[in-house]
């Protein structure tokens, strides 16, 4: 898969031509490259208006494992559906890790999956970290066009942008290989994005919502840190790990998490 990028001033957007039999698709994607503590009324500037997104209703914050796993179709489909259906019906923005692998991919999966069926666009922001990103050399560049591999080198420990989200903001902390402070910048930018009014006269916030899907123990810190600010989180059971976890800490406790839902 080939990604052609088009690159202006602090942004950049890129065509990405892939082939399946004899279909060709072109989708164009934004992205900015960034420091993990950038600040955010800058970062959200950039994206209402260079970027041209809504402002969203609702915030869905997907949350899971890194690496790839398998779903039971059944509870996938319900996944696929009832994602695209909250995004399209309320003007969400889905918020996911945007790499190649895990829940990302599924995100991925459910956006493709669901693409023709769509109703209006739907805002799907990837916040990797800059340093665990494949065949970086074709994302740096300003006022240029150039050509993103997507493609992942299988002996690599990198990995590549999953090309079904729509936007990616690439945190850059100076190390290579690593996660964690990408997590720090998209609590902040949802934490902002919660303070902003969905209509001038309102006094209402954007709502934030957390969905869980598999994952290990950086979820289980992800759900104490929403919970702990009144966002509701939606737990997929069934799914494996860290999300099977707490719906068994769910069910064995006299009294639920509060703020926590349980699907499956």
């Amino acid at each position: 898969m080939s990604v052609t990028l088009l690159c202006a001033y602090c942004f950049c957007s890129w065509h990405v031509f892939f082939t399946s039999f004899c279909s060709w698709f072109c989708t164009v994607f934004q992205y900015i490259r960034t420091s993990y503590d950038t600040k955010l009324d800058h970062l959200l500037h950039l994206m209402l208006e260079e970027w041209k997104m809504e402002l969203p209703k609702l915030v869905i914050s997907v949350h899971g494992g890194l690496q790839n796993f398998k779903m039971p179709s059944k509870l996938k489909e319900t996944f696929s559906q009832g994602l695209v259906k909250a995004s399209e019906t309320t003007g969400a923005w889905i918020i996911t890790e945007g790499i190649n692998s895990g829940v990302s991919k599924h995100v991925g999966d459910a956006l493709k999956a669901h693409s023709s069926k769509s109703l209006r666009k739907i805002w799907t922001v990837g916040i990797p970290p800059w340093g665990v990103i494949e065949n970086q050399r074709d994302l740096i560049g300003k006022d240029v066009v150039c050509m993103y591999q997507a493609l992942s080198n299988p002996l690599s420990k990198l990995t590549t942008l999953n090309c079904l989200h729509s936007h990616f903001i690439l945190s850059d902390d100076g190390t290579v290989g690593k996660y964690g402070n990408e997590m720090k910048l998209r609590r902040n930018l949802e934490k902002y994005l919660s303070l902003q009014k969905i209509h001038s006269r309102s006094r209402q916030g954007v709502p934030v919502v957390g969905l869980v899907v598999e994952g290990g123990p950086n979820v289980i810190l992800s759900v104490w840190e929403m919970v702990k600010n009144k966002h509701p989180v939606v737990v997929y059971e069934g799914t494996g790990r860290a999300a099977d976890l707490l719906a068994f800490t769910h069910k064995h406790l006299d009294k639920g998490q509060e703020g926590c839902y349980f699907l499956g």
